[in-house]
């Protein structure tokens, strides 16, 4: 493992985990329990956990702060606004992101972590490498899915596994030097895009992707088409 000094002291490595929520009080407290702090910890990592809710009118927050996470409001809506405002808040050597509906398995972050740390500067949590369990996911979406991932690697020249995960995890160097505008779903096409101008590789670890147990916030069609413009116009006009 990698130490870090800081002015004549060893400090730990700290790693952040960001989790966007809205209105996900059924939810929330599985994935902050399923983050493996302790063995985080006992490898010698510092974990923060931060939840940016989007204004939830349920116990989302207060469910959060009982399970130890710290909660940062955003009252502009967008998954996009969200994340921008908390990798503005994090101040940490490696950052996690992953979604409070409980489909990304929270157990894959020290292996995800051990990468980050050997030297890649981004890695994914990939649904379509991995398994996604009956009913996570529609034929239409996966389909779909493997389109805008086939697309961003051809316009983009880049290589990634799986565009739309909402498991990723960054390097503190390649976070500070991203410039981010998406506000809504079409974050993770913009993280990609971003990613690839400044070209890092991204690392991929398969991943179990579970069946959401409350509704979905995701309009399939309506943001698929959003995230593939975003795709075409960002590969024409730089940012």
């Amino acid at each position: 493992m990698g130490i870090l000094y800081s002015i004549g002291t060893v400090s730990q490595p700290r790693v952040s985990i960001i989790l966007p929520a809205l209105s996900e009080e059924a939810t929330i407290g599985n994935v902050i329990d399923e983050i493996p702090r302790q063995a985080l910890a006992q490898n010698g990592y510092d974990v923060s956990i931060l939840v940016v809710d989007g204004n939830s009118p349920d116990r989302t927050r207060e469910i959060a702060e009982e399970k130890g996470a710290q909660v940062i409001i955003e009252p502009r809506k967008g998954k996009g606004r969200a994340m921008q405002t908390a990798f503005q808040a994090v101040d940490a050597d490696f950052v996690f992101m992953l979604d409070a509906d409980y489909t990304y398995p929270a157990t894959y972050i020290p292996e995800m972590l051990d990468l980050l740390r050997d030297g890649s500067k981004v890695v994914i949590g990939s649904r379509l490498k991995g398994k996604i369990e009956k009913g996570a996911m529609s034929r239409l979406n996966i389909i779909g899915n493997h389109l805008l991932t086939l697309m961003a690697n051809i316009l983009h020249q880049g290589k990634t596994s799986d565009l739309c995960t909402g498991f990723w995890g960054l390097r503190r160097e390649v976070l500070k030097d991203l410039k981010l505008s998406a506000d809504g779903f079409d974050f993770e096409a913009n993280l990609f895009i971003q990613i690839s101008r400044r070209g890092h590789s991204i690392a991929h670890v398969p991943i179990t992707y579970r069946r959401r147990p409350t509704k979905q916030k995701l309009n399939s069609l309506k943001d698929g088409f959003k995230i593939g413009w975003k795709l075409i116009r960002d590969r024409f006009i730089r940012q």
